[in-house]
């Protein structure tokens, strides 16, 4: 899992995941290659909108649609 644990301007901590890592540890996808396709066809949203940047980072709460699933971003 690409994951990075950062520090917020304000001194909170924050986790993020990428998008494409996320679509694989869901097994919404098989693999990472099929998670590289179906993110750069546009096949994903992310908090309603098109995604197509397979390492946007995810943040708690964040919502992602794919294939007719909606998850939310919680680890």
């Amino acid at each position: 899992m690409t994951g990075s644990r950062g520090t917020a301007q304000d001194g909170q901590a924050q986790d993020t995941i990428d998008l494409q890592d996320f679509l694989k540890i869901s097994g919404v996808v098989d693999t990472g290659g099929e998670a590289k396709f179906r993110v750069q066809g546009g096949e994903v949203r992310l908090n309603g909108e098109i995604e197509t940047r397979r390492r946007k980072k995810l943040r708690r709460g964040d919502i992602v649609e794919y294939g007719g699933e909606k998850l939310t971003v919680d680890w």
